[in-house]
């Protein structure tokens, strides 16, 4: 079936189509909230410092961001119902392995394989979407798509929560089993197939080898310099070979007949403005959703099931007004919305560095989570229309296979950046802090070697009494400021983005 007839076909193709990529794409989405909200009980139990835990997150986005774009460009070539088949077949292998896991190791190559699996199903969705509704319908379709995406995933924290704390975060995997299956059945049975032009050329594999590379190298830098320093040789090593290949990674798809990243495509004022939105924004909220649940958990003292529901509010509103905020841009254009909601966003996270320990969550958390919820709701389903009503058809699998790299990208390098950001603020402000308590050397050296694993830190056992309470005051309150200045900076990335949307998007 070809993407003009998809675009033309019956409303029963159409519903079976939307139902199918909701679902499919609603595995990646409840994996990035899910994951979070366990991370504190994987460090405690594998992953150790928080660099383990960054991986435990980076492996996935890395292989996600990175290959997307061949996943985009596979489908348009070999069929986006096939693709999308594939990597529900990978993500869902994947899953059961995460579940499994006996070591850090395993786990982040698990979950990199998860990431190869999404980096197929999570461009093909949309390209389905792209081909199977006509222009005009497109808009409202992307927002059921990003609403009910929103809605199947708002209770995934809660039980996943529920999971970490009545089970084990292992369980959070195997809630991606009996999704992947409905999804891989309804797929199978009742999506029809969809092709780009006949003639594509080959699928640029070298650059996806480039990407992956490139971006791993820098993931490593980034993610190594809170404990290595940023002056190690390792560390500027693989940042400056990450660039490089990255850099023969562009060389490369300016030459090729088929590149994975048609650059041609950023010629389109809307196509490279949505992109930089997205970037920025997704930084944003790639480090909230990695920081949050630490500070809930660790700090505010929540449960994980309780940090579970505190994120309720904020995907509650974007499924509720994704569909709404999908048909903005037929009514009033791209540029208010886009300029508006990331603002909003920014708001949140502004109040997020607000609030110290044992805030209450009506005052503290609720009113962030209502505002980051809404900005992102009203940007999120605008951004996606702009970005795939800015190309032709035939390269609608390269324009959402480059929009979601962008964002996974962002994610890769919030988490990176502002983990790293967030130890070497936490290191210097607990330094400071020991220094006027008068600490004994001994113990100095014990608690500094926990510096690395951030929230998880802990006073030495020998320690006791009024002393001990001092020196859990004096990490807590390390952690909150280095948790502050990184929302802080996702506040001013998000503020950017709505900034970027005002000068970038005409209508």
């Amino acid at each position: 079936m070809s993407a003009e007839a998809g675009a033309s076909g019956d409303d029963r193709a159409k519903r079976f189509v939307l139902i199918a990529t909701i679902l499919g794409s609603s595995l990646a989405f409840i994996d990035g909230t899910v994951v979070s909200i366990a991370l504190p009980s994987i460090q405690s139990e594998l992953a150790g410092s928080v660099e383990g835990a960054q991986w435990v997150v980076n492996a996935y986005t890395l292989m996600l961001g990175a290959l997307v774009l061949v996943g985009g460009a596979a489908g348009d070539r070999f069929g986006r119902r096939r693709i999308f088949l594939l990597g529900i077949f990978l993500f869902t292998l994947a899953s059961l392995a995460c579940g499994l896991a006996p070591s850090s190791a395993f786990l982040v190559a698990a979950r990199a394989v998860q990431g190869i699996g999404a980096a197929l199903l999570v461009p093909s969705s949309l390209a389905l979407i792209t081909a199977t509704f006509p222009r005009a319908e497109r808009g409202r379709a992307i927002g059921s798509w990003a609403g009910f995406s929103a809605l199947t995933t708002a209770f995934g924290p809660i039980l996943g929560g529920a999971f970490v704390d009545a089970l084990s975060w292992r369980a959070i995997f195997f809630l991606n089993l009996p999704i992947a299956l409905a999804t891989f059945a309804l797929t199978y049975a009742r999506v029809p197939e969809s092709h780009a032009e006949a003639d594509e050329p080959a699928i640029d594999w070298l650059g996806g080898a480039l990407a992956v590379i490139g971006l791993s190298g820098i993931a490593y830098g980034l993610t190594s310099a809170a404990t290595l320093g940023w002056r190690n040789g390792f560390v500027v090593g693989a940042l400056l070979a990450g660039f490089l290949i990255l850099a023969g990674f562009i060389v490369r798809e300016a030459r090729t007949a088929a590149p994975m990243l048609p650059l041609g495509l950023f010629r389109a004022r809307h196509f490279a403005g949505g992109n930089v939105i997205t970037l920025l924004l997704y930084f944003a909220l790639g480090g909230t959703l990695f920081l949050l649940p630490f500070d809930l958990i660790r700090v505010q003292g929540y449960s994980a099931t309780e940090a579970g529901a505190a994120f309720l509010p904020f995907t509650a509103l974007m499924g509720g007004l994704s569909r709404w905020s999908g048909g903005l841009v037929a009514r009033i254009g791209a540029r208010l919305p886009l300029t508006v909601g990331p603002l909003i966003a920014a708001a949140g996270n502004g109040w997020l560095a607000l609030h110290g320990a044992g805030g209450s969550y009506w005052h503290a958390v609720l009113p962030a989570m209502l505002l980051l919820g809404l900005g992102m709701a009203i940007a999120v389903a605008p951004l996606t229309t702009v970005v795939m009503d800015s190309v032709d058809e035939r390269h609608a699998g390269a324009a959402s296979g480059t929009n979601n790299a962008v964002a996974r990208i962002a994610g890769m390098l919030a988490v990176a950046l502002l983990g790293a950001l967030a130890v070497g603020v936490f290191a210097g402000d607990l330094d400071r802090r020991l220094t006027g308590l008068a600490v004994a050397p001994e113990i100095r050296r014990e608690i500094a070697a926990e510096v690395p694993k951030l929230a998880e830190a802990e006073v030495p056992r020998s320690v006791q009494g009024a002393e001990r309470q001092l020196l859990e005051r004096a990490l807590q309150d390390s952690f909150l400021a280095s948790y502050r200045l990184a929302m802080l900076v996702a506040a001013a990335m998000a503020a950017l983005s709505g900034v970027a949307g005002l000068l970038m998007i005409r209508a």
